[in-house]
């Protein structure tokens, strides 16, 4: 099956596709009444707020009637007077929107699309990004003239992963990865500059990564001055490197720059006979030509306003410090000390992302709030006033008429409840007010004991008024690697569940995000199966709580989350009833054992090399695929997986469904299905009416599966 090129291997996949369309056909009535809700419940045009950036705003919004976002431009106006009245008919020209990209043009003309990138040059007349027309991830650059519209002609450039411009604004650099997602050519991965200047055909080589075990990514500096990957300095990019610190293993840095230093957030330690504990971190800085030295000083001073990201008593929030500080400091000092403004936040269950933001003199902090009862918001906070106001929440149409509408009095209690006292300009903000559904949906967060007495935190989501204590189906999500947060956002599509009683539920297990680095560390590597007995855990705690009943709890995992359901489902077969496998990563143990194959060495990392022999008898024993029990009942399994995936192998997903089937028995093994899309990649396709039918395929697999009455 590793041959994606053998004929007989396509006609495999395609009679998979038609036996998982066969065995579906009776759910086509439910399938098109649960997309019909979903799409019912979001408005026809979306569109982002518009953000400044230079003499532009910025946005994006979705056509009515499209799948895919179209980026644009426009430019300010002057405040609102009797001159601009008079003038604003001459000006319109000036002011029309500019179309930068439309992602539905290159959809229609490949039939697939993913924007990986988007870099604005400085003086904002190119755009450069990087496209995927095949689902592969070979991402092709593309730099876009915006004063004429057109795509400028270039040598094809493949594989591209980070872009940034030099302060030229005619100098771009970026990183390259071959065909397997792999460290260029298997040995190193490469920074390379082109120059956009007429007869220009060779770009010039700025950085080579020796050790294929690493992977090399661009960024720029906020204020532009500098693009780090060494430290390269943006008026002169072919001017030489400067490394910020010798590289130590599980030691991080990340960098910026204001008015000739640099500030760098870090873990490592700064002071000899100091061991490196890499669980927190903290902020030095040195003057720019002491990038090298190992006598950086501890936080110190600079202009404006510094955000922070913190975790605390397991949940995220924001802070912003007004600086300068003391310059004379010489000192360790905490947050406290400093006179932080705590963003007020929701609720303790959201989530906080980030805006563009992209204006480096700007006294506003843009962030998306969301929570799986609260609708994305986006919040613009001004850490000068120690104010914030709502400038958009998500919509949603025919929504339950008791939702509430919070005002800020309630939100700013959620800081007390970590001891952190309100500001006294906080109990000025003027009542903004966002829309939350926790009186119609109930979001409860609990602790689940695992196997080693760990706790591991369980957040549960149904409708009191639908729900049955004992007697109501469930889906438990995991994901458990890299590190990464388990993604408990707001998502629409999930009330067609909840309001028929469903109870939906997050296991956040070691593997992923917690509180400090060691929730990660002791759920990978050696200790993998930490992760598994915290899923196992969090299944059982749903049954025994009454949340689901004992024969209708299923589960749904991703990529790597795959691999906890899969060894979840081999080592307790009767806890789950049925699953939902996305592009997953079952056999585990094969791919590592194969260096050729992507992300595999950099995988080494994360789950441990089969070519040390501790390491090969921690995978083996936990592996999906190879762990499979023979001639038993197996629970009812979606697999869904992608022709073009790069990530994870589409042989991975058909080799396991058959192995299941010629494991199980005869009636478990007809509800084992695989659907594959030819020609989408590991992300899928992503339309924004798409996956309402997406979903509403998963969704009434489940309910098939488990014999669900869903009137």
């Amino acid at each position: 099956m590793r041959n994606t090129n053998d004929p007989d291997f396509l006609n495999y996949l395609n009679q998979e596709n038609s036996y998982a369309q066969a065995f579906m056909a009776d759910t086509g009535s439910l399938q098109r009444t649960l997309v019909a809700e979903m799409k019912n419940r979001m408005p026809s045009k979306v569109s982002t707020p518009v953000e400044c950036f230079g003499p532009w705003l910025y946005y994006e919004y979705i056509p009515e009637g499209k799948e895919y976002p179209v980026l644009c431009r426009r430019l300010q106006t002057n405040k609102p007077g009797w001159a601009e009245k008079i003038l604003s008919y001459v000006k319109a020209e000036f002011r029309r929107e500019e179309i930068l990209l439309d992602w539905n043009e290159v959809a229609e003309k490949h039939g697939y699309v993913h924007v990986g990138q988007c870099r604005i040059s400085p003086d904002h007349n190119f755009l450069a990004y990087t496209l995927d027309a095949t689902g592969s991830e070979q991402f092709m650059l593309q730099i876009k003239d915006l004063r004429n519209g057109c795509i400028i002609p270039m040598a094809p450039v493949n594989g591209v992963v980070s872009l940034a411009w030099a302060q030229d604004c005619k100098t771009l650099l970026y990183t390259i990865a071959d065909e397997n997602q792999r460290p260029y050519r298997h040995i190193s991965s490469l920074v390379l500059c082109t120059k956009l200047e007429p007869g220009n055909t060779d770009d010039t080589l700025v950085f080579m990564e020796n050790d294929p075990s690493y992977c090399v990514d661009l960024t720029s500096t906020k204020d532009g001055k500098f693009i780090t990957v060494y430290v390269v300095d943006a008026t002169e990019p072919l001017n030489g490197l400067q490394r910020v610190h010798e590289r130590v293993s599980g030691v991080q840095y990340f960098l910026e720059h204001h008015f000739g230093f640099f500030y760098i957030l870090t873990n490592a330690p700064m002071k000899e006979n100091i061991n490196c504990s890499h669980e927190g971190l903290y902020l030095a800085r040195c003057r720019v030509g002491d990038i090298q030295s190992t006598t950086w000083q501890d936080m110190d001073i600079f202009n404006g306003h510094l955000v922070l990201f913190l975790n605390k008593d397991g949940f995220p929030m924001i802070c912003s410090i007004d600086l300068p500080i003391n310059v004379d400091c010489k000192h360790q000092m905490l947050i406290e000390d400093l006179n932080p403004w705590f963003f007020p936040i929701p609720s303790n269950s959201c989530s906080i992302e980030p805006g563009s933001n992209l204006d480096f003199m700007s006294s506003v902090y843009r962030v998306v709030l969301s929570s799986p009862v609260i609708p994305d918001v986006i919040v613009d906070y001004d850490m000068a006033r120690r104010t914030f106001s709502i400038v958009q929440q998500e919509e949603v149409l025919g929504a339950p008429s008791n939702a509430r509408s919070c005002s800020s009095g309630y939100e700013l209690d959620t800081l007390q409840q970590h001891g952190i006292e309100k500001d006294a300009k906080d109990k000025n903000v003027e009542l903004e007010r966002w829309k939350d559904f926790s009186s119609t949906y109930c979001c409860e967060r609990k602790e689940v004991i695992s196997h080693d007495g760990i706790r591991v935190p369980l957040t549960i989501l149904y409708s009191p008024k639908a729900w049955k204590s004992s007697q109501s189906p469930g889906i438990l999500h995991g994901y458990g690697a890299y590190g990464e947060v388990l993604d408990k956002s707001w998502r629409v599509d999930r009330l067609s569940l909840l309001d028929r009683g469903w109870v939906i539920a997050f296991a956040d297990v070691r593997g992923g995000g917690g509180d400090d680095p060691s929730w990660h560390k002791t759920g990978n590597g050696l200790l993998k199966q930490n992760s598994i007995h915290d899923f196992v855990s969090c299944g059982k705690y749903l049954i025994d709580e009454g949340y689901v009943q004992r024969d209708q709890l299923s589960a749904i995992g991703v990529s790597a989350g795959c691999l906890l359901i899969g060894a979840a489902l081999n080592m307790y077969p009767n806890l789950f009833h049925a699953a939902i496998l996305k592009v997953p990563f079952l056999d585990i143990l094969n791919s590592l054992l194969d260096p050729s194959l992507p992300l595999t060495m950099l995988d080494y990392e994360e789950f441990g090399n089969p070519g040390i022999k501790s390491e090969f008898e921690c995978i083996s024993s936990y592996c999906p695929y190879k762990n499979i029990r023979p001639r038993g009942c197996h629970p009812s399994v979606l697999v869904t997986a992608s022709f073009n995936d790069s990530r994870v192998g589409v042989w991975e997903a058909a080799k396991w469904v058959a192995k299941v089937r010629d494991s199980a028995c005869s009636s478990c093994s007809r509800s084992v299905i695989l659907t594959t899309n030819m020609s989408g990649g590991h992300f899928g396709e992503g339309g924004r009416y798409i996956q309402c039918e997406e979903l509403a395929y998963d969704y009434a697999f489940l309910v098939k599966a488990m014999g669900v009455d869903m009137n």
